[in-house]
């Protein structure tokens, strides 16, 4: 649940913090003070719009955050989450923040930690629900009915069957569509791929030729050049001319004078020693000179061997990858291509197979889904009416349509017809109300009134309110087109939905008011030619006065009205 919410200059509120606790928390206050303000302000924190706009004026940024408890039901979605972001720093409470700037960047946070308004949007789905004015729960998205139908019916039992059925369906249809168009291309296929086969093992690559193809090209494009340095560094070795005496020669002079030296001062064996290796490896030199010399070839007609493989390594390369692993892997997949297609028409009579097991599976789950729903479907309309009448609305029917659309791809049914399917089932829903005796069921969305759909949600909301997991709501002027005594009623309920929910009320009306559990009033204030929001907890004879003034201002006539309207909360809500 919502346990602290602080604002820093958003729109008209400069700073603002507020502690709630369980139940009924209602805030009242004259139209335009700031109570929506709130609302809207909650409904950034989830991860709704962020506009600059919001910026109040003369500040550089807001900043929103709000802390939760998490309840124990709600763990495993809402840690399921956080676990996978890295966010979790808390298993008990959890912090979101949202700060807007005035250049228009916004930074979301979680425990934290920054994240997309995406993710916060995820995660406060599992937190608030909030219903404005206009939205009215999902009545009106015809879209959500289903959900809300599966939510009071609890068809996870049989859903859960059926979407893996479904699932499986799906990838069976699309590995068959794939394998249909492989069969269709089937002979242009086999022709390509043989082709492209033949072509890279007739040229009997090997990984790492290429790379010693070079080089032998670079010695036989170079080979002129690497014989006459060799010649040259040979000649200065070992022939040398009477001017200029050979290395070897001059070195064999060094090591008879080292030799001597030793003879003389045995201390200096060491430098014979050195003198003498130094010799060996002047004789391998030259050794491996020679050796090297007459390996090297002046052959145009290997040069031209070698260009051409090359230049057809590089136009497979071209062809078929990178590198010459990458055209054997090539090769490879190519092969296994061939291989599928010869082969595809016995894995496309498998797949039908299947196919039509699957479709049989399907037809069974589904109208076990469908038949379990309808019998919900007529406990939901006994309920929701039973809970209209409540609310003065007692010659109001609702009714739940279901509504399937003919495919010939689709499920059979047990009379044969074969309908369209996704994966919620086998029918579309729509709830429909009749607000008028002998006027016959029509879509909610086109005739329900302002009024009539504040208490459809009122009375949905109460009939979903053990099923429904998200553990705080919030209800932006419930009363919205209904009078004082169906206020009470309104009351009665929302103090009803508080015992399985957090519940935060706007209202205009006292009787709503008094039922609340804490009570909170928001008031505009002009401060310093400023207009800022200012939001005060009410007790005792505060909390009278705020409802005296409901009714149509304190008086003693009004102030007694409000202590009996107190007086009647307290007996319903300690009964």
């Amino acid at each position: 649940m919502l346990i602290e919410l602080r604002i820093q200059n958003f729109a008209i509120i400069d700073q603002l913090e507020l502690h709630f606790d369980y139940g009924l928390i209602t805030f009242t206050g004259e139209t335009g003070a700031g109570k929506s303000i709130l609302i809207d302000a909650v409904e950034t924190i989830l991860g709704g719009r962020a506009e600059s706009t919001m910026v109040r004026s003369g500040a550089e940024t807001a900043t929103i955050e709000a802390v939760f408890k998490i309840s124990p039901q709600m763990h495993s979605d809402i840690l399921l989450i956080l676990q996978t972001e890295n966010l979790l720093d808390d298993q008990e409470f959890l912090t979101l923040s949202r700060e807007i700037r005035v250049t228009g960047r916004n930074v979301a946070r979680v425990n934290g930690h920054s994240v997309s308004a995406t993710l916060l949007r995820e995660i406060g789905e599992h937190l608030i629900d909030v219903h404005g004015q206009s939205e009215h729960l999902s009545l009106l998205r015809v879209s959500q009915h289903l959900g809300l139908l599966d939510n009071y019916a609890g068809v996870e039992h049989l859903l859960r069957p059926y979407q893996s059925t479904y699932h499986r369906l799906i990838e069976v249809r699309k590995e068959l569509a794939e394998l249909r168009q492989t069969e269709l291309d089937a002979a242009r296929r086999t022709d390509v791929l043989s082709y492209q086969i033949n072509e890279i093992e007739t040229a009997r690559l090997k990984v790492d030729e290429e790379h010693s193809l070079k080089d032998e090209r670079n010695r036989l494009a170079n080979a002129e050049g690497l014989a006459l340095q060799t010649q040259e560094a040979i000649y200065a070795l070992d022939e040398g001319t009477p001017e200029t005496p050979a290395v070897t020669d001059l070195f064999a002079r060094v090591v008879h004078a080292l030799t001597n030296l030793a003879r003389l001062d045995p201390s200096q064996t060491s430098l014979l020693e050195l003198a003498q290796i130094m010799s060996e490896n002047l004789n391998d030199l030259s050794s491996n000179l020679r050796s090297y010399q007459e390996s090297i070839e002046f052959n145009p007609k290997r040069l031209n061997q070698v260009e051409e493989r090359l230049n057809m390594i590089f136009n497979l390369k071209r062809k078929y990858g990178e590198s010459i692993k990458e055209i054997l892997s090539f090769a490879e997949n190519a092969r296994q291509d061939l291989e599928r297609i010869s082969h595809v028409g016995e894995r496309i009579k498998e797949l039908e197979k299947e196919e039509v097991e699957l479709l049989s599976r399907l037809s069974v789950e589904g109208q076990a889904l469908s038949r379990y729903r309808h019998e919900q479907a007529n406990k939901l309309s006994q309920a929701l009416e039973s809970e209209l009448d409540d609310l003065q609305m007692s010659k109001t029917q609702f009714k739940v349509a279901f509504q399937v659309r003919p495919d010939s791809a689709g499920v059979s049914l047990d009379n044969e017809e074969r309908v369209a399917f996704d994966s919620t089932g086998l029918e579309q829903v729509e709830f429909l109300i009749a607000p008028n005796p002998g006027e016959g069921f029509k879509p909610l969305v086109k005739i329900a009134s302002g009024g009539e759909t504040s208490r459809l949600m009122m009375a949905l909301k109460n009939v979903l309110a053990k099923a429904d997991q998200v553990p705080t709501l919030i209800f932006d002027e419930i009363d919205q087109g209904i009078g004082g005594r169906v206020g009470r009623v309104v009351g009665i309920k929302l103090w009803s939905l508080s015992q399985h929910h957090q519940v935060l009320c706007v209202t205009h009306l006292p009787q709503l008011a008094a039922f609340g559990s804490m009570h909170f009033r928001v008031e505009k204030q002009l401060l310093d030619g400023r207009t800022l929001t200012r939001v005060a907890q009410l007790d005792g004879e505060n909390r009278i006065l705020e409802l005296a003034q409901m009714l149509g201002g304190a008086s003693d006539g009004t102030i007694q009205s409000a202590r009996e309207i107190m007086q009647a909360a307290r007996d319903i809500s300690v009964s």
